[in-house]
């Protein structure tokens, strides 16, 4: 009787999963791929290691990471993005890299100690309770792997740190109980969900690095590439509209994204940012 109750009931929709299936996250990881493909290079990745590229996208490290001969599964929560990667694949017709959906906070359809290495670059720090994706990123690596995270910085004065900053400000508060994306960029948060999985704090290590976006168009572009189809940055340009300060919220955007643009052409794009890049041997 409970099972046809179940049944019955409607579908909860998964707040994470609705907002990272909103946008394209595709138009913004286009731009990602040439840095995805330096950062992996220095993961010491061998030919036949198992790695997850977890909150994946589509496939801005898990590509580079199959292209280095690791054998790599990449799993997302957005439908889309699984979609899109596998099709990248395709089309490079490799056979050792592949999508599936799955969420950073419950991977109930991986077993234990599957990975020799667990990446994270800007993916699971935005799925919500920490503890539990600490704990699933453990589980999963096995002893003597790594777990590696790439995560944005708070109050960082450069781009993507500041684009949540100012879009907070545009944005209804967060419900009771919502816990910062952000706290993944700060040491003693990242020590604190780690060390509740079961790893000693000596074997968790972290370094400041930058990551480059890079577009063959102007900065102005680039806005409303992120405008259009970055989840956060869209619900926050809705939000602004409703309270007639959309054209506020999009003139210190391009402030932002004029003043970190280095390329000397300003009609393309070079926008390095800093984040918080986590090591964790397992």
């Amino acid at each position: 009787m409970s099972t046809m109750i179940d049944a019955l009931k409607p579908k909860t929709i998964n707040p994470n999963k609705a907002l990272w299936e909103k946008g394209d996250f595709t138009q913004i990881s286009a731009t990602m791929r040439e840095s995805g493909l330096v950062l992996v290079k220095q993961f010491g990745i061998k030919k036949g290691m198992e790695i997850l590229d977890l909150a994946c996208g589509n496939g801005t490290t898990a590509i580079p990471g199959a292209l280095l001969g690791a054998n790599v599964l990449g799993v997302d929560i957005s439908a889309y993005l699984v979609k899109a990667g596998n099709e990248r694949v395709k089309t490079r017709a490799l056979t050792n890299c592949r999508f599936q959906e799955g969420d950073a906070s419950d991977l109930f359809q991986i077993e234990d100690h599957s990975f020799d290495l667990t990446i994270s670059i800007f993916g699971a720090m935005f799925a919500p309770n920490p503890f539990d994706v600490a704990r699933e990123m453990v589980r999963v690596t096995r002893p003597g792997g790594r777990i590696i995270m790439g995560n944005w910085i708070p109050g960082d004065p450069t781009l993507v740190a500041q684009i949540l900053k100012i879009c907070s400000a545009y944005t209804p508060p967060p419900p009771q109980g919502f816990i910062s994306p952000m706290l993944w960029g700060v040491e003693e948060q990242v020590t604190e969900r780690f060390k509740k999985a079961g790893i000693p704090q000596e074997k968790i290590s972290f370094s400041k690095e930058s990551f480059t976006f890079s577009a063959e168009y102007s900065p102005s572009r680039f806005l409303e590439i992120f405008r259009d189809y970055y989840s956060p940055t869209m619900n926050a340009y809705e939000a602004a509209q409703k309270n007639g300060k959309e054209k506020e919220l999009h003139s210190e955007l391009d402030v932002l994204f004029r003043r970190e643009n280095k390329n000397p052409d300003e009609s393309k794009t070079t926008i390095s940012a800093t984040y918080l890049l986590v090591t964790v041997q397992c």
